[in-house]
């Protein structure tokens, strides 16, 4: 079983790789795509926030598809879809067309989000230490790779379609040979045996009701983290070549360096993250990285100067880079029961953090200025830090300040961080 688990976590890695090279692939050639299909300035917007829209409805889908099916099948079809969603963005010739292809690619993002982050937080139970965020790690280094690959398309001046099909012919089967691998939770050892246990008793009992739904008021306030931390990550990708260039006078070829800065520290914080939490605990973690996102904004918006806007980009990378797959990490533990449920709904606030964040600094940007709206996400961060006891091992489920039952813990102790 040991074996099942090490190439069940190197094939979901993969998927979290496959995943960054398309959506950095996408996003990094959006004037590409724009002067492709004349799309207008005015309409850009529209067709942007359709994504993350039908990305939230294809998780919310998904929470009901695995009722049926396990997450690994929904990951293993969905991955491919996302390839070729970007293939039909690439090589399309007509509006209509590049709206059904977004469409697509939006429903099947919300699918491979949900799913590829259910397997996470399985495994991670599985192996009963942190691992989550080594696989949000190999995320940033597909993210890496995208960039570079799309940088040599528009370096090249080659057409969309050249670029992204020899990405896609490569990517695609080597998605599908390595999804033969994934773990879904009813594969992990011992799995089976907790959740046919015999009938427990008193407050045992009573965890496990507490335990079965999701009750959105315990879930909530990772919500608001989820959200926190996406608004600060659609901030860095959609503002800081320009914060760079129009605020500190930079170059126009210095003001695409802080988004790279971003996601390499961003690879760096997350490879090394697992590491942190296993010696200090995903609480430590989490408050550790709001503090220094937040130092990060207030960096950026008091800098003088290119170089120390670069410094601020780079503590956002460092800051923000533990939230996410924490808040993925803690629901699973919040929910052992209904993990796959908790996910689900927890995604969908990354695309809300996503939608709000870059209209967020656009328009404080116009109306006070882009300083002052750095402030902003600067001080939205710090409701990590309020909601930092959410992420503990064993979440205070009966308020009051009383721990969670030891007897609650029969049949499941072996799978907690």
């Amino acid at each position: 079983m040991t074996d099942v688990l090490r190439r069940g976590r190197a094939s979901l890695a993969f998927a979290f790789l496959v995943q960054g090279v398309a959506f950095a692939l996408l996003v990094t050639r959006i004037p590409a795509i724009q002067d492709r299909y004349g799309v207008s300035d005015a309409l850009l917007p529209a067709f942007l926030a359709a994504v993350p829209v039908l990305a939230g409805i294809g998780s919310v889908a998904t929470e009901r598809l695995v009722k049926a099916v396990p997450p690994s099948r929904v990951l293993r079809w969905s991955q491919p879809v996302v390839l070729l969603a970007l293939l039909g963005v690439g090589a399309g010739e007509h509006m209509a067309g590049l709206a059904v292809a977004l469409a697509v690619f939006g429903l099947a993002v919300g699918a491979l989000d949900a799913s590829m982050n259910m397997l996470g937080v399985s495994l991670q139970r599985a192996y009963g230490r942190s691992i989550m965020l080594s696989f949000h790690a190999a995320y940033s280094l597909g993210g890496i790779a995208g960039a570079s690959l799309a940088w040599v398309g528009a370096h090249g001046q080659l057409a969309l379609w050249v670029s992204y099909l020899p990405v896609v012919l490569v990517l695609m089967p080597a998605a599908l040979i390595g999804s033969r691998w994934y773990v879904d939770q009813e594969q992990q050892e011992g799995r089976g045996k907790d959740r046919h246990q015999g009938h427990v008793s008193g407050p045992a009992a009573e965890s496990e009701d507490r335990t079965g739904p999701v009750a959105f008021r315990l879930l909530l306030p990772l919500c608001l983290v989820m959200t926190v931390a996406y608004i600060g990550d659609s901030t860095v990708s959609n503002w800081s070549a320009k914060y760079l260039q129009d605020v500190l006078g930079s170059s126009e070829q210095m003001a695409t360096v802080p988004y790279n800065v971003y996601m390499v520290t961003t690879l760096v914080g997350r490879t090394i993250g697992d590491f942190g939490v296993r010696r200090f605990g995903a609480v430590a973690v989490v408050r550790a990285g709001a503090l220094v996102a937040a130092a990060g904004f207030a960096v950026v918006a008091g800098a003088s100067g290119e170089w120390a806007g670069m410094l601020g980009f780079t503590l956002l990378g460092l800051g923000l880079c533990v939230l996410v797959p924490q808040t993925f990490a803690a629901a699973g533990r919040l929910f052992p029961e209904a993990s796959d449920a908790a996910v689900a709904r927890l995604n969908v606030f990354n695309y809300v953090g996503f939608l709000i964040g870059s209209p967020l600094v656009g328009v404080i940007g116009d109306v006070w200025s882009y300083r002052g709206a750095m402030l902003v996400p600067m001080v939205l961060v710090l409701v990590a830090l309020v909601h930092a006891r959410s992420f503990a091992p064993e979440p205070d489920r009966y308020g009051g300040g009383h721990e969670r039952p030891h007897t609650a813990d029969v049949g499941r102790g072996s799978h907690g961080l």
